[in-house]
């Protein structure tokens, strides 16, 4: 019997020890593809940790998957030496809704829209940009807007042109706007900037720069001008669905609490609260076989992230995430 029971540990050893050699092996790989470098031997023995507890992490929730208990995918991407709390420092924002109010004057009409489609992608279309990186500024806002925008001046004008989410950034957070660049702001703050600014910049003038600068808006160099903004009802997927269906992408503010290791599948986290830190763009809807209802959501956080930089979220389940919250599409002149 005492030998049965030295032979289990045994085993159990080497199991314990070739899965830290794997992930001792991982670990280096995921340095070399995400071009990985730490100031000392100390944050790289931090960062191996948490890249370790990372794996432990997705691994069970990825059994999950394959036994059908989840209905999305985890993956190692370029946040997987953060933890959960620098995740959100660094790439979520701190958005207080205390301000916000509806514009009645600009409030989606749904019922004056026949029934929408089942799905809708507008990437076929030629309207939807590539995806783009916000870096460590806090300025998913910025992009939001500018994603949606883009879409809209194609669909409006026939012409595909980049969009300067520096401008936001650099240039909105005086009165009466009040965002705060890489900390936090609004995509309708955003829109009511452009419109009483008379355009946005182009980027290829006033690059991203990944951090706050002064204001250097040049009217010579617009690339694009609307005259407002229309807000979806609060809350209203199918006026969320009906809107991108008819008029184009829609620029949205969510909870991503829980984005950080997505890699594929429907997003569906009951646990998804109903505060918002991060705004994306929402590009179409359709259903899938196994994880039902979805959105299908342009993030700025790369290509390399979830699926070519999307996310689909679980849609009509009761607002899931706050996706039909905060919802707004431009109007381009």
């Amino acid at each position: 019997m005492k030998a049965v029971i030295v032979i289990l540990a045994l085993v159990g050893f080497a199991q314990a020890t070739n899965f830290k050699d794997v992930l001792k092996a991982e670990f280096k790989s995921f340095k070399v593809k995400h071009g990985k470098i730490y100031k000392d031997i100390y944050e790289e023995l931090q960062r191996m940790q948490i890249f370790k507890d990372n794996m432990v992490l997705i691994e069970r929730h990825n059994k999950r998957f394959a036994a059908g208990e989840e209905t999305y995918e985890m993956g190692v991407n370029h946040f997987t030496d953060m933890s959960a709390s620098e995740f959100k420092r660094l790439m979520l924002t701190n958005m207080t809704t205390d301000y916000l109010k509806e514009d009645i004057d600009n409030i989606y009409n749904v019922s004056a829209r026949a029934g929408i489609p089942s799905g809708v992608d507008w990437r076929y279309s030629g309207a939807v940009p590539p995806v783009k990186d916000q870096g460590s500024c806090g300025s998913c806002w910025a992009f939001s807007a500018i994603g949606a925008l883009e879409s809209h001046h194609f669909l409006k004008k026939g012409q595909r042109v980049s969009l300067s989410e520096q401008n936001l950034v650099d240039c909105t957070r005086q009165s009466p706007y009040y965002n705060s660049g890489c900390v936090s702001g609004w995509t309708d703050k955003a829109y009511e900037y452009i419109r009483d600014n008379g355009g946005i910049n182009t980027a290829s003038y006033y690059p991203y720069q990944d951090k706050e600068n002064s204001c250097r808006y040049n009217r010579n160099y617009i690339g694009s001008k609307i005259s407002g903004y229309v807000t979806i009802p609060r809350g209203n997927e199918y006026a969320l669905a009906s809107a991108v269906a008819n008029e184009g992408p829609v620029s949205v503010c969510i909870d991503s609490s829980h984005f950080q290791f997505y890699k594929g599948g429907v997003f569906n986290n009951p646990s998804c609260s109903k505060n918002t830190n991060h705004c994306v763009v929402v590009d179409g809807y359709g259903t899938d076989k196994f994880g039902g209802d979805y959105w299908l959501a342009r993030n700025s956080w790369g290509p390399n992230w979830g699926q070519n930089g999307y996310i689909r979220m679980a849609r009509n389940r009761n607002n899931q995430c706050s996706i039909a919250s905060y919802a707004y599409y431009p109007l381009v002149v």
